[in-house]
């Protein structure tokens, strides 16, 4: 009877010898994809996730919460927001700059994260910041108030409709310039964009490449895509069954072609919509309608 002690845990041995030694090779002759095309795992997606959710809530419990609400307060974090969030994380029907959609894991929106994490965690993570996520330490940048500035807006936040934030942006601003662009026939989410491929160059849509091309666009920060690894909490639907829906946005049919049309060009398809352009090239949409194609229920 205490051979099988002593064997299960030779066995034991022996097993973490064998991972740590898997792990290590995996390392050493570059078997691991570090681009930033390729996504995390879900399993390593989901331990980041977790251990950034848990480290924030601990680091954070002791802090003291000031007064949010401030009219001036909420007037000076609009102004912080725009000068210093949006870039990364956008804003109601604003996308990101074209510098962020290639971060890799991508910048969330920060729409709800007012609503999904205390006052206290939300202070905690834009004075720290995040390792490997590309989110910097404010704390060298902007003084507690103006930290608790941004807060204070981002509890606003989720109550704007896109319009709403548009208006609210300074004369020149981006969210202005957005607005201009939305009614302009040259606006970036119809016009080619630099170096994109000529009509004559394209091909039919690609799903595996459409998979691919959702994690640089930053579909999955706002919507849950199965067997994607992304953001934990979402801003837009579910894109679950995506092919089996009659109509996109309620407004046009589910076709690959009107799926292209809506990613180049939501405001066109349905105004005032929370979707922004982010400026797609036409054959990543193709790519992107076709690997939604294959997201049936019924397969």
């Amino acid at each position: 009877m205490r051979r099988w002690p002593r064997i299960a845990a030779w066995c034991v041995a022996a097993l973490v010898l064998a991972g740590a030694a898997l792990g290590s090779a995996t390392v050493y002759f570059g078997w691991y994809d570090v681009s930033a095309t390729g996504p995390h795992t879900v399993p390593v997606y989901a331990l980041l996730d977790v251990a950034s959710t848990r480290s924030v809530k601990l680091r954070s419990a002791d802090i003291d919460v000031p007064d949010l609400d401030s009219p001036d307060r909420i007037r000076r974090g609009d102004a912080l927001y725009r000068a210093q969030c949006a870039q990364c994380h956008g804003g109601p029907g604003q996308a990101p700059e074209p510098y962020a959609l290639g971060l890799n894991p991508a910048p969330p929106p920060l729409v709800t994260s007012a609503r999904e994490r205390p006052a206290a965690e939300v202070f905690w993570i834009i004075r720290h910041g995040i390792k490997m996520t590309g989110m910097p330490a404010w704390q060298y940048r902007m003084t507690d108030e103006q930290i608790w500035d941004v807060v204070g807006y981002m509890r606003v936040l989720p109550t704007l409709s896109p319009q709403q934030y548009r208006d609210g942006a300074p004369s020149g601003g981006p969210a202005s310039s957005l607005a201009s662009a939305s009614t302009s026939p040259s606006s970036s989410a119809t016009a080619t964009p630099p170096g994109d491929m000529r009509v004559g160059d394209m091909r039919v849509g690609d799903a595996k490449a459409g998979r691919a091309a959702l994690q640089q666009y930053l579909c999955v920060t706002c919507h849950a895509i199965p067997g994607v690894p992304g953001a934990r909490h979402y801003v837009g639907p579910s894109l679950d069954g995506m092919a089996d829906r009659s109509r996109i946005a309620g407004v046009v049919p589910n076709s690959p072609d009107y799926m292209q049309r809506w990613l180049m060009d939501p405001q066109g398809i349905k105004p005032g919509t929370a979707m922004p352009a982010l400026g797609l090239r036409e054959q990543d949409a193709r790519d992107i309608a076709a690997f939604l194609q294959t997201l049936s229920n019924f397969e």
